[in-house]
């Protein structure tokens, strides 16, 4: 946004998603904000959300008070955002991934942000359009051959780990009473790191085949997935503003 660069097309999963919203209705900062300063504020990560929303997750605060009065979201700016924006959740019946968008209604959008963030085990289950839905990121992190499938060759890619970075690969076993009746769900959840670091190598790949531009992180993230350390995120956050604008030139070229 600082370099007026816009994309005519943008697909986005988890945290991805939330912070893409951001990206399309052009409010500079509020990824930032909730993300980090809310964080501090709110302290909406926690466990007794369990007991309250069935959600480590204040979905309450992030999905309803966040968009509507706290920081309320810009929906005219975001529609009216030629740039097509698909978000990725995971589909429990089926255990593939789905490509979702929504161009006037407010509240499906919501819906669908926040299937996309719902993370596995600790996020209950969003409905989205009657179908079972959680976070994209089980079967589709990295969804840059989802943007060369629909003909964007000249691809940018945001990854949240350093080059190199490789999840410790082993199988999950998904008991039966968990996530009962849907059985695909389960087999996706067990090869979820596989699947991670295929992409990875297939990022790497294009990469060296100069297909893609990547930003990326230059070290290991000292910083967890539900990391509510606001030093280590404001760093992270600074860390990666700087690493946009080291590849900048590549992108405007």
């Amino acid at each position: 946004m600082d370099c007026g660069l816009e994309f005519p097309y943008v697909v986005a999963v988890s945290a991805g998603a939330c912070n893409g919203l951001s990206y399309m209705s052009h409010q500079r900062g509020r990824a930032r904000f909730s993300n980090i300063e809310m964080l501090e504020k709110y302290r909406y990560i926690g466990l007794r959300y369990l007991l309250t929303q069935h959600s480590i997750l204040n979905q309450k605060l992030l999905y309803r008070d966040f968009p509507e009065r706290i920081v309320p979201f810009d929906y005219g700016a975001c529609f009216a955002n030629p740039a097509r924006f698909e978000m990725v959740t995971t589909d429990c019946r089926t255990g593939q991934p789905c490509y979702l968008e929504e161009r006037s209604d407010p509240e499906r959008l919501v819906t669908l942000v926040k299937a996309s963030s719902s993370l596995p085990f600790v996020c209950p289950i969003t409905w989205v359009d009657g179908m079972p839905m959680l976070d994209g990121g089980i079967v589709d992190s990295i969804p840059v051959e989802r943007a060369e499938s629909r003909g964007f060759v000249r691809n940018v890619v945001v990854l949240t780990r350093n080059k190199g970075y490789r999840k410790k690969t082993k199988e999950m076993h998904i008991p039966t009473f968990i996530y009962k009746g849907y059985p695909r769900l389960r087999e996706a959840l067990a090869r979820r790191c596989a699947c991670y670091n295929d992409q990875l190598a297939m990022v790497e790949r294009m990469e060296a085949e100069g297909r893609i531009v990547v930003i990326r992180p230059q070290r290991p993230v000292d910083v967890g997935r539900m990391e509510r350390n606001i030093v280590k995120l404001r760093a992270l956050y600074g860390e990666g503003y700087a690493c946009a604008r080291k590849v900048m030139s590549a992108l405007l070229a």
